[in-house]
């Protein structure tokens, strides 16, 4: 008990941290808050839902992550990351297509776990179909909202859209999903079945 205490109160501080330095002058304010009212909204679900339906620790964790790429992209925009212009030959920053693999990559986890435990469906190939048809929509649900915030916005939308000009950026972000979530039901799924098994009905 003391134990699972101890990782929430880091799990907080890590948040809290990072949240905190992603708000110290950032690149700019509107985009800022743009991307970090995700994770802002996350950790309150996860606040609101930790007695009813606590999560497994791998899920808790991947979350936190998913997290910190959102926070890190809000500072410095996802255009302008350090570290990440001109990887493998390419002319743009590419922070984005990490934030968008994970936009993938977690959501699997999350939208299997929910399945399972509410015993949504049945068999393991329904179960993959499912999953990776959430993430789907969450990423094109995701791009629907950037367009709408680029529409009420305007020019003031352009570091939250991130296209840096390249036309088949929606595109190219929703097969990132795609790909994140097929890479986390492939390597993650085991490991997963096994802190299911440890949760308490």
């Amino acid at each position: 008990m003391q134990e699972w205490r101890a990782i929430k109160y880091l799990w907080i501080a890590i948040f809290a941290l990072v949240l905190v330095w992603s708000g110290i002058n950032p690149k700019d304010q509107f985009t800022w808050l743009l991307e970090v009212a995700p994770a802002i909204i996350g950790a309150a679900l996860l606040a609101a839902t930790r007695r009813s339906f606590p999560l497994t620790p791998m899920l808790y964790g991947l979350v936190l992550l998913h997290c910190v790429v959102l926070m890190v992209g809000g500072h410095y925009t996802y255009a302008e990351v350090p570290l990440f212009d001109g990887l493998f030959g390419s002319e743009r920053n590419n922070y984005d297509k990490v934030g968008h693999f994970f936009q993938g990559f977690v959501p699997a986890i999350l939208a299997r776990e929910i399945l399972i435990r509410k015993e949504v469906v049945n068999g393991s190939k329904w179960l993959v179909l499912f999953v990776i048809s959430v993430c789907l929509a969450f990423s094109a649900f995701y791009e629907l909202i950037e367009w709408w915030v680029a529409i009420a916005a305007g020019i003031g939308a352009e570091a939250f859209l991130g296209t840096q000009g390249y036309e088949w950026d929606t595109q190219s972000d929703m097969a990132l999903a795609l790909l994140g979530s097929c890479g986390a039901l492939l390597t993650l799924s085991f490991l997963h079945d096994r802190q299911l098994a440890k949760l308490t009905p």
